[in-house]
């Protein structure tokens, strides 16, 4: 799947329209460079799970987990990680055999135990000055 999002409205409502369709389990690996709206992606899948927290990025907590909506959504932070030993102190392994919806940006640390059929690779590009093309793939 590909889709040009002209603002973060936009961009919101793509990732809620995926969300109305998950069952839980599912993963989100979100690509890109900083600023390029992996964090409005995940507003959007809360806003599809009728999570009603205010999303912010976990960069200084590197996890964050949101209930009260349909499924529990846990979005992942690991752009300060160095090394793969340091994925065992956020117990991500963990929470990838749970039926929640998981979001992990800056995910690269994480490839060799993301499950394979339970994976989208979400890639978010510049197109222009204001939009960006999200690719959705499994990985």
């Amino acid at each position: 799947m590909e889709k040009i999002c002209h603002s973060e409205k936009e961009t919101m409502e793509t990732a809620a329209t995926i969300a109305r369709t998950l069952k839980g389990g599912e993963i989100f690996a979100l690509m890109g460079e900083l600023g390029c709206g992996k964090t409005t992606f995940v507003k959007g899948l809360a806003l599809g799970l009728q999570i009603t927290s205010t999303i912010t990025s976990p960069t200084f907590n590197l996890v964050h987990r949101y209930s009260g909506g349909r499924l529990t959504l846990v979005h992942f932070d690991l752009y300060r990680l160095k090394r793969f030993e340091e994925l065992e102190a956020l117990d991500l392994e963990l929470e990838l055999r749970k039926e929640n919806v998981i979001a992990i940006e800056w995910p690269q640390l994480a490839d060799p135990i993301l499950p394979v059929k339970q994976t989208r690779r979400v890639e978010f590009q510049e197109v222009g000055s204001s939009a960006r093309r999200i690719t959705i793939s499994f990985y």
